[in-house]
């Protein structure tokens, strides 16, 4: 007896189904995994490494934000150093008070970022 073509693919296909079916079934129990704790165990190594991308990503924006930041500061204490140059002893400018204040705020964020999340 001779099968039709599409129906000997349809038993072909359908054989290496199953045959799949059966060699994956006894890993997952040789594991002690129900399929479906299969694929718990998968989303959450799926989350971990998700999870840690993440805070790779985060750990970098903190890192390039820090060099901005201590750039900035850099700049800051320049301009006051300046500042303070122009001034004498008897005279405290304005200005001086409120680069010193920006540079006290901007510290103080430099450490906060510094000591992490």
């Amino acid at each position: 007896m001779r099968l039709p073509a599409l129906s000997l693919r349809r038993f072909l296909w359908s054989t290496i189904v199953l045959s799949l079916l059966c060699w994956v079934q006894p890993a997952a129990h040789a594991q002690g995994l129900t399929p479906q704790q299969g694929n718990t165990a998968n989303e959450a190594a799926w989350e971990a490494r998700q999870q840690h991308e993440m805070a790779k990503q985060q750990n970098l924006k903190r890192e390039t934000d820090l060099r901005k930041d201590t750039e900035k500061l850099l700049q800051l204490a320049t301009e006051l150093k300046q500042y303070v140059d122009k001034t004498n002893e008897h005279t405290l400018s304005v200005e001086v008070i409120k680069k010193a204040e920006e540079i006290e705020k901007l510290a103080h964020s430099v450490k906060e970022k510094m000591k992490g999340p």
